[in-house]
């Protein structure tokens, strides 16, 4: 790991983004948007993976941190006419290191949370764009 023993304690926030492309047969089975699948509501159950995700990052990816996150936020917004679901993610903590991982975490197993949810429907799903999109705290702070 880098060694963050001599960094200041900032607030450290990130959002990231992924995009899961649905075919027009999983569209149909949405309802007040949430989609249903034999497994249930698949968009409340992605992003509680994608929370659990978040929070077990520095497990799941070698030489990351593990943190003790103060916030980790989902906006969800399924588009009807493109057939995109989109999944973004904020975490957040006051803390020596950065925060984009946990976010690209949350938001890949929430899209990969999707696809296993729905694959019984279609194995046309796309999961694409996954990256981040915003960055404060630490060094330098960045945007897309």
């Amino acid at each position: 790991m880098v060694d963050v023993s001599e960094k200041k304690i900032t607030l450290r926030t990130a959002t990231a983004q992924a995009i899961v492309v649905l075919p027009p047969e999983i569209l149909a089975t949405a309802e007040r948007g949430e989609i249903f699948s034999k497994k249930g509501p698949v968009i409340a159950t992605a992003i509680i993976a994608g929370v659990m995700a978040a929070k077990k990052t520095g497990d799941l990816i070698p030489f990351c941190h593990p943190l003790g996150l103060e916030k980790c936020d989902f906006s969800t917004d399924l588009n009807f006419e493109t057939g995109e679901l989109t999944l973004e993610c904020t975490t957040g903590l006051h803390g020596k290191t950065g925060v984009e991982m946990e976010a690209l975490t949350a938001v890949s197993v929430a899209a990969l949370t999707v696809y296993d949810m729905c694959k019984a429907v279609s194995k046309g799903i796309v999961i694409r764009e996954i990256r981040l999109l915003k960055k404060t705290g630490g060094k330098s702070d960045f945007a897309v």
